[in-house]
């Protein structure tokens, strides 16, 4: 997939970010998201290449504790830019959608599992 990047955010947390032709995002969270990492995970969130993305594809499957914080950071990277992306999360544990749920990210995506 051509025009990826990778960034770590801690020792064991990660989030990849591939693009695909401009309009399609597909990012992978893993490991453990908590405030720790809140400042480092909102940079990359606002890669300047992220803004012609309109659906964000967000793999959480390896996601093992998302801090609410870090959950406002997705959804804010996704509705403070030109127009809202759509985000669709797949493979969230429960506890991580009601995160997710909690920060109201449901509003601009659906749970498709």
């Amino acid at each position: 997939m051509a025009g990826g990047f990778h960034f770590t955010l801690a020792a064991r947390p990660t989030v990849s970010v591939t693009m695909i032709d401009g309009r399609r995002a597909e990012l992978v969270f893993a490991g453990d998201l908590g405030a720790e990492v809140l400042r480092d995970l909102e940079e990359q969130l606002s890669d300047p290449r992220l803004l012609t993305a309109r659906e964000w594809v967000v793999d959480m499957s390896g996601v093992t504790r998302l801090d609410l914080a870090c959950a406002y950071a997705l959804l804010r990277a996704a509705v403070e830019r030109p127009e809202t992306a759509k985000l669709l999360v797949h493979g969230a544990r429960r506890d991580v959608q009601r995160t997710l749920h909690q920060a109201g990210i449901d509003r601009l995506q659906a749970f498709p599992e």
